[in-house]
């Protein structure tokens, strides 16, 4: 019997991500549990500004396709004003319903400042939307500059907690899901 597969989706296009620093982590401790795993970098997809009448556009069947094998999915977000990326907003946009209903999903938040809570909220709340099981368990790395060099989380409770985050992705990947939450049953998507 084969391990989960997780995928994670680094939220960032910046060279240098911290972002990306904390969804290796994660795929790596997923690994470590047993699962396959795959890293979705947004700089490698050809992914134009969502347009609902052009849902094929560039790499977007390729992304989607992607992140549907998956059986748990990390997205991973900079604080952009105070919500996630327009980016990973962007990437989400081309996916629905057949991605990610019924799937665990973990969260992970890197600012520049404090604790990124409304960034995750916001993704929390979009994952809802989209009837996943999100991880009550979410990370963070805050005053991302301090803590990440080298390619590495360099203080050791943030690497912990980024570990347990990928560490859960398996460990609940097939978990049963819950009924249709009321955000789900609300969501109409982009077709109106």
């Amino acid at each position: 019997m084969t391990g989960p597969h997780v995928v994670g989706v680094v939220g960032s296009l910046r060279d240098q991500s911290y972002t990306r620093v904390g969804i290796e982590r994660a795929l790596a401790a997923a690994e470590e549990r047993g699962a396959t795993t795959e890293l979705l970098d947004l700089r490698e997809f050809d992914l134009p500004v969502f347009d609902a009448d052009r849902r094929e556009a560039g790499d977007a069947v390729e992304f989607a396709d992607r992140v549907h094998a998956a059986d748990s999915i990390l997205l991973g977000t900079p604080v952009y004003h105070g919500s996630y990326s327009g980016v990973l907003k962007n990437a989400l946009d081309y996916c629905g319903f057949d991605e990610f209903e019924h799937k665990t999903v973990g969260l992970l938040g890197v600012a520049g400042g404090g604790f990124p809570i409304t960034a995750l909220e916001h993704l929390r709340s979009v994952c809802r939307a989209l009837n996943c099981w999100v991880i009550p368990h979410q990370a963070a790395i805050p005053k991302a500059r301090n803590y990440v060099a080298d390619g590495r989380i360099t203080d050791a409770d943030i690497d912990e907690r980024v570990a347990t985050l990928g560490e859960e992705a398996v460990q609940y990947a097939n978990i049963e899901p819950d009924p249709a939450c009321f955000e789900s049953t609300e969501n109409v998507g982009a077709d109106d």
